[in-house]
């Protein structure tokens, strides 16, 4: 036996006692990389504070943006559920006649921002209107059978079979679950049992707190969130089969509309969209919300975190040039938020006042290097003295003393700086042309680049206000005072102190009178200009009229127009300087917009671009670094085949690529370029060029051509 000195046994190995590994969360993974963990903690909770915020603040925002249009499609869902109990109604006898209420809903183009409004709208509905509410997409529905499958499934909440004979397979997750037809006559026999059930209960008792019980048939509202892109043809079809059960099921549709209303009637054709009974609502634009968010979240003071004018123009580029949608801006900022949180150690300032006076106390040796290496702080360290810059460079204690002090200062300066923005663009939105644009994110964007008031566009801004007449500039003047009453700083006091002055000199202001007296002033001397007169006396007599014109005297009117926009002006000179004016506006301000763009704006193909032709830099492999323009041979297949793609012109010969290809493969083989074998085309090299091809012609650059069977069409130009 060859194995007669080998012995059979049964051994245990008891599992070691070592503690399993533990997960790494969001916490950790933002502390890693830092080396004060103290510190770092607290910028962690700090960023996770903000971002809670913003999104509390964010669906509060959603939900007081589409009260309005919620509240009215309740309402119509209400008026239409109540007359289908009333058969005597002239709503209802309609509806008796195969008309089924519909609400179109116009939502606009930002799609991303749908799934929210319907999710809240969804919930509304099963909370006061009824429990029955099936929301369908069109990629889901692209037969007829598939749409009535998704109906049925999320109203009866089981598995609806789509072929009458289908059963259910051994194997099958289904096995222990009640299949049913898919049929609108199984959702009737279903809501007729619902309904029976529901009407029954102890007399006498109600339950104030479900309003479906007050309607025996609460109505089945079935909502197409994407009506564009539905198949016309099912949709026409679905229609049309649920109009013959309306006086069996009091159905409802809600359509989501993202383009224009006359889409149903592209849609559906006279003989279909006469069995809806349409009623239209419009939600808020884009735009507007859009506004609403950064007025919300960055037009304040009572938000720390402030994009910087890059940033912000990065994340407004995005939002009107890609989707229009509101919720991937915010999106973004909470991007820029995490990034201003993790990679800036100052950050720990980034809070609410009384908090970074707290923090700023607690700053390490290191915290304070950071500080003295800050531009704004060493621009401020030089207009001090001489022994103040050498306490500020040597004294941790001195630094965070003088930290506590700029960062109030900082506060205060943005405490005075949105309420006279929002006066500026009260005075300027209105201008002709716009000058300083017409949304204040652009007035806001110029303010942070640099000092508004040495722009062409302020100069013509004012310039244009100067030829404003009473009633408008009063008026624009009152919602200037609108907007500082409702601030608590002590300059916005006096400020509006001032302003309520000047208004009150021009309610006092008489100027009828001097106008008119002003205007046969100038009127005067042209009477002359219609006598009969030679050439040297109409000389005379223009030269008399335009020596008038300078030596008038100003009205009154006019002098305190000048007044106004000389004390607007001085405000917009103290008040609107740029941030980067203030020390330690770092500590608040996210600056590093590439970072953004490129987590937000992929470029696919520049970074497909970049691995075939630079396979280093993904690889990190030392043999593949080569000099630049080259490719080395030990690159992968792919790499090497994209490399000589470039170097064939509009049509590439498939035969001699193979050849080239397999050269470079016999070198990265280390064979000797004398030998036969050098070069030579086997079934292993023909198959990886194939594959690489393959895979080429995949990513878009290359393609088959008719004009030549072996020959392929090149999609590219130039080497990167």
């Amino acid at each position: 036996m060859s194995t007669s000195s080998m012995s059979k046994g049964c051994f245990v190995f008891k599992p070691s006692a070592k503690k399993k590994k533990r997960t790494l969360g969001v916490e950790d993974y933002f502390i890693r990389s830092c080396e004060n963990n103290a510190m770092s903690d607290l910028r962690f909770k700090l960023c996770q504070s903000l971002w809670d915020q913003m999104k509390s603040d964010t669906e509060n925002l959603q939900d007081e943006l589409n009260r309005k249009i919620l509240d009215n499609l309740l309402e119509f869902i209400r008026k239409c559920s109540s007359t289908f109990q009333r058969s005597t109604d002239d709503w209802a006898s309609r509806m008796r006649a195969s008309e089924i209420p519909t609400a179109a809903l116009v939502l606009g183009v930002n799609v991303p921002d749908h799934a929210m409004t319907f999710q809240s709208l969804s919930d509304q509905l099963q909370q006061s209107v009824t429990p029955y509410v099936a929301s369908v997409q069109a990629k889901e529905c692209g037969a007829l059978k598939h749409l009535m499958q998704s109906v049925l499934e999320r109203l009866l909440c089981t598995v609806v079979s789509v072929d009458d004979d289908e059963e259910a397979e051994p194997g099958s997750t289904h096995l222990h679950q009640k299949t049913v037809n898919c049929s609108l006559s199984t959702l009737c026999h279903w809501y007729m049992t619902k309904t029976k059930k529901s009407s029954r209960g102890t007399p006498g008792k109600k339950r104030s707190s479900d309003v479906r019980d007050e309607h025996q048939q609460p109505p089945i509202i079935i909502i197409f969130k994407d009506l564009e892109a539905f198949n016309p043809r099912v949709l026409q079809d679905f229609i049309l089969v649920c109009s013959r059960y309306v006086e069996q099921l009091p159905l409802m549709f809600i359509f989501g509309i993202a383009t224009s209303p006359s889409t149903i009637q592209h849609m559906l054709p006279h003989s279909v969209s006469s069995l809806l009974c349409i009623e239209l609502f419009q939600s808020l634009s884009c735009t507007q919300h859009l506004a609403t968010v950064i007025d919300k979240f960055i037009l304040t003071d009572q938000f720390p975190f402030k994009p910087s004018s890059k940033v912000l123009q990065v994340l407004v580029s995005i939002f009107l040039y890609h989707d229009f949608s509101v919720r991937n801006f915010i999106k973004g900022l909470q991007l820029a938020l995490l990034e201003h949180f993790y990679s800036q150690p100052l950050s720990v300032m980034c809070c609410i006042k009384k908090e970074a006076l707290v923090n700023a106390t607690q700053l390490s040796h290191k915290d304070c290097e950071r500080v003295r290496k800050l531009p704004s702080f060493r621009s401020y360290v030089e207009t001090q003295e001489p022994q103040e810059q050498v306490k500020l460079l040597t004294s941790d204690t001195h630094v965070k003393e003088v930290c506590q002090k700029l960062l109030k200062s900082l506060h205060k300066y943005h405490k005075n700086y949105y309420p006279i923005l929002r006066c500026l663009h009260t005075l300027t939105s209105s201008l002709p042309r716009c000058p300083l644009g017409k949304q204040i994110r652009e007035l806001h964007i110029l303010c942070l680049e640099r000092n508004v008031w040495e722009e062409e566009e302020y100069k013509s801004a004012m310039e244009l206000l100067g030829m404003m007449a009473k009633e408008d500039l009063v008026s624009s003047l009152q919602r200037c005072a609108e907007i500082l009453k409702s601030v608590t700083s002590k300059k916005m006091r006096s400020t509006l102190v001032e302003l309520e002055d000047l208004l009150k000199e021009f309610k006092l202001l008489n100027t009828a009178s001097e106008m008119a007296a002003h205007e046969e002033d100038i009127s005067s001397p042209g009477k002359s200009l219609q006598k009969k007169t030679d050439l040297f006396q109409l000389q005379k007599t223009l030269l008399e009229m335009r020596e008038s014109r300078r030596a008038k005297k100003l009205s009154r009117y006019e002098v305190l127009r000048n007044k106004s926009l000389e004390f607007i002006d001085g405000l917009v000179r103290t008040y609107l300087l740029p941030p980067e004016t203030h020390p330690l506006n770092e500590v608040c301000y996210y600056s590093s917009s590439p970072i953004l763009r490129r987590h937000l704006n992929a470029t696919p193909r520049t970074s497909i671009q970049t691995a075939l032709s630079n396979p280093y830099h993904y690889l990190q492999n030392s043999s593949l670094r080569t000099e630049d323009g080259t490719v080395s041979n030990a690159a992968p297949d792919i790499c090497i085949v994209y490399k000589l793609h470039l170097e064939c012109g509009r049509l590439i010969n498939l035969y001699d690529w193979l050849e080239a290809f397999a050269t470079v493969v016999s070198a990265a083989e280390g064979k000797d370029p004398n030998s036969e074998d050098y070069g030579k085309v086997d079934e292993l090299k023909h198959a990886r060029f194939i594959q690489a091809v393959t895979e080429l012609e995949f990513l878009g650059f290359i393609k088959s051509t008719k004009r030549k069977t072996d020959h392929v069409a090149r999609l590219t130009w130039g080497g990167c």
